[in-house]
């Protein structure tokens, strides 16, 4: 299948930058979501980057040109068109279940399934459709826009054909599909990333360094865009947070379990740059506080 038409639950940071590079690839996007305050903020969000890669020359179409591929709706429904459906919520398997369930019941038979999750086990959601055939993950990564990779992540009913439309899918919007053939939790970059994330989160909490230090060493020493405490804040700490707690329950390895001071920041609601305070703090533009 040639996919033409993405649908997109889900308007944050994620769910924003995946309908972005979709319409830059000259697909046709929707997006939903519970709020008609995030889908407005979304789109605004999404214009601006839109606009920005355009200034820079990055895309061969104008801002309006690209923007007028994408709308947005209040409910499930016009799923039913689309060729490609991608949930991009927050990691909570009850929520991403349902939300299978809900897609599954308006979704054409032919239509494939995908979820963003970047640690839940596509088999679970998979097992919430009468089509866990087409079911498969397709994780991306922060910034959409600009990170190339993206995981393309087999269930344990996901078809060969299912996987090579999703890796057709990644290449043409742009990015580098990596295969992921067995469906364990974290998949394969997380499941590499997430002790050294959690080893710099146990450095801060004793005191060895902090989070400007240890940023500015991954930046500079292992040619990172950005630090882990930048991105975790980019991304969000609950959203961190959750991710290694799926990984942690799915295997029981101690090595993914939430370090105390991630815990306590999520529980405070220091969760990044939405919320004003995370690692770092923020002025209301988003801007971080020197």
């Amino acid at each position: 299948m040639t996919v033409k038409s993405v649908f997109v639950v889900g308007s944050g940071l994620m769910g924003g930058g995946i309908a972005q590079v979709c319409a830059q690839a000259g697909m046709n996007v929707c997006i939903t979501d519970k709020s008609e305050e995030a889908l407005k903020k979304s789109l605004d969000n999404i214009s601006w980057s839109v606009g920005k890669f355009a200034e820079k020359g990055k895309i061969s179409e104008d801002k309006d040109t690209v923007m007028g591929r994408i709308q947005t709706v209040s409910d499930m429904n016009p799923a039913k068109d689309a060729d490609l459906v991608i949930e991009a919520v927050f990691e909570n398997l009850e929520l991403k279940q349902q939300i299978f369930s809900e897609l599954d019941s308006v979704c054409d038979a032919d239509t494939l399934m995908a979820s963003n999750t970047s640690a839940i086990p596509i088999t679970e959601l998979a097992a919430m459709t009468s089509r866990p055939e087409k079911v498969m993950g397709i994780h991306f990564f922060s910034p959409v826009p600009m990170m190339m990779a993206v995981e393309v992540v087999k269930g344990l009913s996901t078809t060969d054909d299912t996987a090579e439309a999703g890796r057709r899918f990644v290449e043409a919007i742009g990015k580098e599909p990596i295969m992921v053939n067995r469906d364990v939790a974290g998949f394969v970059i997380n499941r590499i990333n997430f002790p050294s994330t959690i080893e710099a989160m146990n450095l801060v909490e004793q005191g060895v360094a902090t989070c400007e230090d240890i940023d500015k060493g991954l930046r500079l020493g292992s040619g990172r865009r950005m630090g882990i405490f930048e991105t975790g804040d980019m991304v969000g700490l609950d959203v961190t947070y959750g991710a290694m707690m799926a990984c942690y329950q799915e295997t029981g390895d101690p090595r993914f379990y939430p370090p105390l001071l991630l815990r306590r920041k999520v529980k405070a609601g220091h969760l990044g740059r939405k919320t004003g305070k995370g690692w770092y703090e923020y002025n209301p533009d988003g801007s971080r506080k020197q």
